[in-house]
């Protein structure tokens, strides 16, 4: 079941949902729309290797803009921090993004119950477009869940993107792999 508005308000009022800042403006009937942050990030290396601690530069958008590159991958970050402790919330692109060509992610739509921080973006473009910092970027839907939690996101060792951050965090991917020896 997804949460109405009435719903995702009273979930703000309990605690159970938090989004900071908070806009009434952006809550849709069904959905809350998030904003993108000021600060983009892209890969040092072109080839990336799943094993390895890969590194990005970030850089913050300009008033006038940035331009996103189809030959680019990008990792964005949303403007606002959220917290969600009893459903599962899910981050989609808003149409008229997407009727821009821009995707802002290639697989991680879905939070966990516990997750409490920015959401990294992961932003590609089918062509050339201009993006500027606070703009609506995507929707947070929020799903009920049926039975207990026993292990929320903010709670497990194994957690890769618990630390707090309002920048783009690149994979952390290689945690999964064991440790090579030297």
């Amino acid at each position: 079941m997804i949460l109405t508005d009435g719903q995702i308000l009273a979930c703000i009022d309990d605690g159970s949902i938090v989004i900071e800042p908070f806009d009434r403006e952006c809550l849709g009937t069904n959905s809350y729309d998030v904003h993108l942050g000021r600060t983009l990030a892209v890969y040092d290396d072109e080839v990336l290797d799943a094993r390895k601690h890969n590194t990005i530069t970030t850089f913050d958008i300009p008033d006038d803009g940035y331009v996103l590159l189809p030959e680019r991958f990008y990792l964005g970050v949303t403007a606002e921090y959220t917290e969600t402790h009893a459903h599962v919330p899910f981050l989609e692109g808003k149409s008229s993004v997407g009727r821009l060509g821009i995707d802002i992610h290639a697989t991680a739509g879905k939070g966990d119950i516990g997750f409490c921080n920015f959401w990294t973006l992961e932003i590609s473009v089918k062509q050339p477009v201009r993006v500027y910092a606070g703009m609506p970027i995507g929707q947070l839907i929020y799903f009920a869940v049926d039975g207990h939690v026993i292990n929320p996101y903010n709670r497990k060792q194994s957690a890769k993107y618990n630390q707090k951050t309002s920048m783009p965090v690149e994979s952390m991917m290689f945690r999964n792999f064991p440790a090579e020896a030297e």
